[in-house]
């Protein structure tokens, strides 16, 4: 792989617009840990809400995550690589990516939770109003 060739892929990994679109890896293997990612990842969505003695295990994959793809385009950036070898790298540096983004948005309410607490919220409000009014 050329020099050209590399910054290339450098400059596409840093572009947090190419995670868009991509599939979360099923598995991905760190040193002697495999997680099956997609599974965890979708487990994890589904939580209404992320609980206490969830949040450290979520906090270390995202950990892990954040390592192995720092590590991954340090390989891309250092080590004398095949385009072949290249290209996987950083397609599996944007499927990480893609799986950091649903891991960081799982504690933000949606929002329809937004809208449903605003109402909530404006009805009290209103409650308050009529019971002072009385």
């Amino acid at each position: 792989m050329d020099d050209r060739e590399r910054e290339r892929l450098l400059d596409r990994v840093e572009r947090s617009s190419n995670s868009i679109g991509e599939s979360i890896p099923d598995e991905l293997t760190v040193g002697d840990t495999t997680i099956d990612l997609k599974a965890f990842v979708f487990e994890c969505k589904r939580l209404d809400s992320v609980p206490a003695d969830r949040r450290e295990e979520i906090e270390s994959v995202q950990s892990m995550l954040r390592r192995e793809r720092l590590r991954r385009k340090h390989r891309i950036r250092d080590d004398d690589l095949t385009c072949e070898t290249a290209e996987d790298l950083a397609a599996s540096v944007h499927g990480i990516d893609r799986a950091l983004n649903a891991l960081a948005g799982l504690d933000d309410p949606g929002i329809g939770e937004e809208l449903r607490q605003k109402r909530l919220d404006d009805a009290r409000e209103l409650i308050a109003l009529a019971d002072t009014s009385l």
